[in-house]
Parts: C-alpha cells; sequence; structure tokens
C-alpha cells in the first residue's frame, strides 16, 4: 500500500469501474453513476478503512527503529569521545617526554664535554708512562 505499483493498480482499477460503469451497456453495469458510484465508494471507503491503521503501525514501526538509530549513534558519539580524549592524553604525554629530552645543543656541549675530558685523559697517560729501557746489544 504506497507503492507505486499499488499506486497505478488502484488507479487502473478505478479508471476501470468507472469507464465500464458509465460505456457498457446498460445490462451489464453492476454501479449505477447516477447514484454517485456507491459500490466503487464503499470499496474505498474500506480499503482506506484498512490503510489508516497500516500507516500507524508502520509509523511505530518506525518510531522504534529510529529510537533505536538514536542510541546507535549516541553510543557511537560517546566512543568516538573517549577515544579523542584518550589520544588528547597521549599527546599530551608524548609533548611532555619530548621536552624532557634533551636537544641538541645540550647533547653537543655533553659531547664536547666528553671529547675534552677523553682528550685530556688520553694526553695525560702519556706524558706519565715510564719509558722502557733501549736494548744496548
Amino acid at each position: 500500500m504506497g507503492t507505486p505499483w499499488f499506486l497505478l493498480a488502484l488507479s487502473l482499477f478505478c479508471i476501470g469501474w468507472l469507464i465500464w460503469n458509465t460505456m457498457a451497456p446498460e445490462s451489464a453495469r453492476f454501479d449505477s453513476a447516477a447514484i454517485g458510484f456507491t459500490a466503487l465508494t464503499l470499496i474505498l471507503s474500506l480499503q482506506a478503512s484498512y490503510a489508516a491503521p497500516m500507516i500507524l503501525l508502520a509509523q511505530n514501526r518506525q518510531d522504534d527503529r529510529d529510537r533505536v538509530q538514536i542510541e546507535q549513534d549516541r553510543q557511537r558519539a560517546e566512543r568516538a569521545l573517549a577515544d579523542t580524549e584518550f589520544l588528547a592524553r597521549e599527546v599530551v604525554s608524548l609533548r611532555l617526554a619530548i621536552q624532557e629530552l634533551p636537544d641538541r645543543d645540550v647533547l653537543r656541549a655533553e659531547l664536547r664535554a666528553l671529547l675534552a675530558e677523553l682528550d685530556a685523559s688520553s694526553a695525560a697517560p702519556q706524558a706519565t708512562e715510564p719509558q722502557a729501557p733501549e736494548d744496548k746489544r
């Protein structure tokens, strides 16, 4: 009821009914145009009396589907918010960890100090090492 096929079929049925009951021989007509096509009116009223509750039921089912969809959307949004908050905390912790790392200038200064210390320690033992006596043969 409400599909294009149903609407087309109902329209063709009504058109056929009207044509038959106005143009067919008087003895073949079964619904008089003079009294307003009473049988057609009765049939369409019966169809409408079934259509109204069906429409209400369809609306109720759609409301239920909408409620479920809204709940799923809410849960999805909560998960997305939780994921976003987690990622924000991770980014902050990474920034803090990066700030604690020494930068290039500090590393260079420490390497220079170590190199100077190595140079000093390698130069000092050479001066204090006893020289081995030469073999005189």
